[in-house]
């Protein structure tokens, strides 16, 4: 199913990210992002695909304010994105938890750095609830080196919700995990976001990954980088590791692939 067909079914919740004409150029000539047009609505998860150095992280940073667009506007629950913001949630490909705090107090750091020790404290049991959430009970009092990589990862995902923010944004979170772990960890990830009927914006390099998780498919050209076709993923939820062999899904990674190897978008 296509983009537009959805649009055209009314089958869309309210806006929650409304990216317009979103260009950034490095320098004098290193244009990055070439009129980026894109709208993740609640509830939604989205993904972007394209070859390396097309764009996908720097469109990233600039939704989760770290760093400007060149051109264009950035609309974060109708308010502009200038910087970062506590709405936004955004997950990276390690999980750079601080070795000398325990996963309970790594959990905390957001709110202690915007709101003091105080603030941290009251939201304890807030974040052993999201601890529970990801089966990490019991963990509270642990310290990273004695964590696995999904565990961390886990603990991770915890952090970034600690905060309740109105969007997931997530640079590749589990590429550096092995492929039973990021199974796992991606069905984790689609379960937490179905509970909490959160919208996510996912950078990915897997077409698999992106299907699988996701209700929106964007693939982008080589530098600069465009968004040369948005592909609605037309899957029940919730989404199993099984669908994978469905003619269906099968169908969604070929569309995909052949637009990353035509020559025209590399």
């Amino acid at each position: 199913m296509t983009l537009a067909a959805v649009e055209a079914a009314g089958q869309l919740a309210r806006p929650v990210y409304e990216l317009s004409r979103v260009s950034k150029v490095y320098g004098e000539r290193v244009v990055a992002l070439e009129s980026v047009d894109l709208t993740l609505r609640e509830g939604e998860f989205h993904a972007v695909i394209g070859s390396s150095g097309c764009g996908k992280s720097t469109l990233l940073k600039i939704m989760a304010g770290l760093t400007p667009p060149s051109k264009g506007r950035v609309m974060l629950a109708g308010t502009p994105v200038l910087g970062a913001r506590p709405d936004i949630g955004m997950m990276f490909q390690q999980a750079t938890l601080f070795p000398w705090r325990t996963t309970l107090q790594n959990i905390l750091l957001p709110i202690e750095v915007r709101e003091g020790r105080a603030a941290a404290e009251a939201a304890a049991p807030r974040a052993k609830s999201l601890l529970e959430l990801v089966g990490l009970k019991g963990f509270e009092a642990t310290y990273p080196s004695q964590l696995s990589g999904g565990m961390a990862q886990r603990a991770a995902i915890c952090r970034m919700l600690i905060s309740e923010p109105n969007v997931l944004l997530l640079d590749e979170p589990f590429s550096a995990l092995d492929e039973i772990t990021r199974d796992f960890m991606n069905m984790e990830l689609q379960r937490i976001c179905r509970e909490r009927n959160a919208s996510a914006f996912l950078v990915t390099h897997s077409i698999a990954e992106a299907v699988i998780l996701s209700d929106i498919v964007h693939v982008m050209s080589a530098r600069p980088g465009r968004i040369v076709r948005s592909i609605a993923i037309d899957l029940p939820r919730p989404r199993t590791l099984d669908m994978g062999t469905l003619p269906r899904f099968g169908t969604y990674v070929s569309e995909i692939r052949e637009l990353l190897d035509k020559g025209a978008f590399l």
